[in-house]
């Protein structure tokens, strides 16, 4: 059994795109909550919805899709930093991802997250994800 939600989580996004889904419900904790609310933000999904089932609450993610084929508008996602091995890196060293088109999401003193948003506060952090 996977008791990672921060990997549950792209993962099922992940595969709702290649299914063409337009919604998928993930395991709800705060970094999962974080990291649907900083996807809406940048806008790589449309949004989300809280959705309660079973006593337990899952947030609902909307998908977002271009064109009437409904290519994926997440090209990649992936996890960067894993429970087996953790990848930190300074405010300097965080990478642009894809020249800026991307993002990356640090859990940091701050909270979660985005590289710019590191950047211009000087805080550097642990890794987690990128996405483009």
């Amino acid at each position: 059994m996977n008791n990672d939600a921060i990997s549950t989580a792209p993962t099922a996004i992940r595969n709702a795109n290649t299914r063409k889904k337009a919604m998928i419900k993930i395991p709800a904790t705060k970094m999962t909550a974080r990291i649907v609310q900083i996807s809406a933000e940048e806008g790589f999904i449309k949004g989300a919805a809280r959705h309660k089932g079973n006593g337990k609450e899952f947030p609902g993610v909307n998908l977002k899709y271009l064109g009437k084929k409904k290519d994926p508008y997440i090209a990649v996602i992936k996890r960067i930093s894993k429970p087996g091995l953790r990848v930190y890196s300074d405010h300097r060293e965080i990478p642009k991802i894809l020249g800026g088109m991307g993002i990356a999401t640090s859990p940091t003193s701050c909270g979660l997250i985005t590289d710019r948003e590191a950047r211009h506060k000087k805080i550097g952090g642990e890794i987690l994800r990128q996405i483009w």
